[in-house]
């Protein structure tokens, strides 16, 4: 008889063992649902077009996309951004002078994903590109212009090297960069294994 209770409690040991480790593999899958959820990689085609045909991580697009939108195509701030990457018209007419001056594309078709995805992956390039890489550097230019970023390069309680900076001293700016720095490292994290 005591054998038998024995047996059984170390049959129920093994069976409580294997649902805690069935439960925490499930866990660990909802998790990376929930975390897939909150970080999306909604158009990924065009997002993978446009990172290699400028060079750029498709994690820093998703970053933008996420901060500046929330992955809703007909977005719009109060400033007059459109789109899921957020540009505006003086933006839209800058970017289409340097990559599609012949063609008839309005600000109106910044509601369309792959024509904002392609303008603002352009725009995120070359904010990179003007500050050697660095996305925070680069994300202040995208939300506050390339001129307002220049000049705070030159003062040194906002940049120790004049290429990168060190500090945001714009509350809305700051709140920006860490949105986007935020973003970026969830995305390369939640994404690694692809």
């Amino acid at each position: 008889m005591k054998k038998q209770k024995r047996q059984r409690r170390g049959l129920w040991v093994t069976l409580i063992a294997l649902l805690c480790v069935a439960g925490a593999f499930f866990a660990n899958d909802l998790v990376r649902a929930l975390e897939r959820t909150a970080y999306p990689r909604s158009y990924a085609p065009d997002v993978r077009q446009y990172a290699a045909q400028y060079e750029i991580e498709e994690n820093m697009i998703y970053a933008v996309i996420r901060t500046e939108s929330g992955f809703h195509p007909r977005a719009e701030s109060n400033a007059g951004a459109r789109g899921l990457m957020q540009i505006t018209n003086e933006t839209f007419e800058w970017i289409k002078s340097k990559i599609a001056p012949n063609e008839a594309i309005t600000f109106d078709d910044l509601y369309d994903p792959q024509t904002n995805i392609r303008f603002g992956a352009y725009l995120l390039s070359v904010c990179l590109s003007r500050y050697s890489g660095d996305l925070s550097t680069a994300a202040a230019a995208y939300h506050s212009g390339m001129g307002l970023v220049d000049s705070l390069l030159q003062q040194p309680e906002y940049s120790a090297d004049g290429i990168t900076l060190s500090m945001f001293p714009y509350r809305q700016m700051n709140r920006y960069v860490y949105k986007i720095d935020e973003s970026y490292q969830k995305y390369c994290t939640i994404y690694a294994e692809e």
